[in-house]
């Protein structure tokens, strides 16, 4: 059975680490050749705004861009139906390949067999 890595970030700017944290496991878990989904809700939707990952820095920490691109190279990412909506993003306000989608694909996503789900 193939297994499928979805990640949850749910901080951005304001728990940088956690948020960093979310994003290197799943660039990781993708150059490892582990099937992707990152999900961005909350404040780490604002991370797939153009030039909004290149913004964030961490001391000791993999540019975000970087990981983002990583991510989006071999597997998805979503940012919250919700989570877009309450900050007025649309897709095409959006880094080319992401997506927007609500809660009934996160659940779709995570209840499927042979998936690992991680909320950070």
């Amino acid at each position: 059975m193939d297994r499928v890595l979805v990640i949850k970030a749910t901080a951005g700017e304001d728990s940088p680490e956690r948020c960093n944290q979310a994003f290197t496991v799943a660039a990781t878990a993708v150059a490892s050749g582990v099937r992707v989904s990152l999900w961005l809700t909350g404040e780490a939707s604002w991370l797939a705004v153009p030039g909004r990952a290149a913004a964030f820095t961490l001391p000791h920490a993999a540019p975000l861009d970087d990981l983002l691109a990583g991510v989006l190279a071999g597997g998805t990412v979503t940012v919250c139906t919700q989570c877009a909506a309450r900050r007025d993003l649309t897709e095409d306000a959006l880094v080319d390949g992401v997506r927007i989608a609500g809660a009934p694909s996160f659940v779709e996503e995570v209840t499927q067999p042979g998936v690992q789900a991680l909320v950070y």
